[in-house]
């Protein structure tokens, strides 16, 4: 572990490290112990009681989070030139196709969400090596390769994120902004909570939540009491 800077030790001294608060406490403790000057993203890591080896307990989903993430998420769409006024109006970013994918093939990756059509991903396919392990690729389950990309681009923008299990098992996403009051925190994380409850893995055995955690880029995690959560 790197050395601790001094507003992180700080933000140490505010709150018990090694015990699990409330989904509200918790949520109004990061605004305490934020290090940063700039309004921070809130994340959440989630550890699953799942082995994202097996097929069977892969958990991947999509979520509209009721607050929105607090950022301008920067939105490409690839789409035949008949989908590209519905994309701008939309509010895409970027629109296009033959000229942005050579865009990409030459290392440009400077977007957040990549929307496109059915019919296009033939030629979208040979991005992978770059777009993947960047978590670029569209994909059918996360609602990002669909004939509707208007819809696509307006629900990325009000809001929706998808996330995936890592290989060690844990679910890592942002929620929302620092500068959110703890209430729209709250609901945010819930809302994701919630979402992953329902996407357990029939054959997940055991605890299925192990644990939760909160933070602000840079601070210490906060640990969450499950028990705070209804419905999980």
């Amino acid at each position: 572990m790197g050395k601790l800077t001094k507003k992180q030790k700080l933000a140490l001294t505010k709150f018990d490290v090694s015990k699990e608060y409330s989904l509200e406490d918790a949520s109004s403790l990061l605004k305490d112990i934020n290090c940063t000057k700039f309004d921070s993203s809130v994340d959440i890591d989630v550890r699953l009681g799942v082995d994202p080896r097996k097929s069977d307990q892969m958990v991947r989903g999509i979520v509209a989070l009721p607050h929105g993430t607090g950022k301008n998420v920067r939105v490409l769409v690839l789409c035949t030139p008949e989908k590209a006024e519905e994309a701008k109006e939309a509010g895409a970013d970027y629109v296009g196709l033959d000229d942005y994918i050579q865009k990409i093939e030459q290392g440009w990756t400077d977007i957040d969400v990549i929307i496109t059509m059915p019919a296009v991903m033939a030629k979208v396919g040979r991005l992978g090596k770059i777009l993947g392990p960047r978590n670029l690729m569209p994909n059918p389950k996360a609602g990002t390769v669909t004939p509707e990309v208007g819809k696509a681009v307006r629900d990325v923008k009000a809001g929706k994120i998808d996330f995936k299990v890592d290989k060690t098992g844990i679910i890592h996403t942002s929620v929302g902004k620092v500068s959110f009051s703890p209430e729209k925190i709250k609901d945010n994380v819930q809302e994701v909570l919630l979402t992953l409850a329902k996407l357990k893995p029939s054959s997940s055995k055991g605890t299925y939540f192990k644990s939760i955690t909160i933070s602000t880029t840079m601070s210490p995690g906060v640990k969450i009491d499950k028990s705070s959560i209804v419905g999980i």
